[in-house]
């Protein structure tokens, strides 16, 4: 099982990314997904998850608005489009999927926000 993130960079306040998750070893599109991050001296939180069976969303209230979380099942592949960036995004983003009881991580991909 692999879950691989890529899409992060340095961008300015204001700017936009999309992360991208990579996923194989497992169905996808039975998998419930997730993205996490952990900023300096924090501890990782939840940031949006999808459903897999009627691609529900949910957001955590910092990032509703800004950010859309979205899956290609046939990609095998869940994205995070991080609009209207403040530095306190600045974080290692984390993809996450959960399918048949097991919980599954990637080795994150690092979000710097900054003027």
């Amino acid at each position: 099982v692999q879950l691989v993130e890529s899409g992060g960079g340095f961008v300015q306040p204001g700017g936009s990314l999309r992360l991208s998750c990579a996923a194989s070893g497992f169905t996808f599109s039975s998998a419930y997904m997730r993205w996490y991050r952990q900023g300096p001296g924090k501890e990782r939180e939840l940031v949006a998850g999808i459903t897999n069976y009627d691609y529900s969303t949910f957001y955590i209230d910092s990032v509703k608005g800004r950010f859309t979380i979205s899956r290609d099942d046939a990609k095998n592949t869940v994205y995070l489009q991080m609009n209207s960036l403040k530095p306190e995004d600045t974080a290692v983003y984390y993809c996450f999927g959960r399918y048949l009881g097991m919980a599954y991580w990637g080795n994150g991909t690092r979000v710097t926000v900054s003027s």
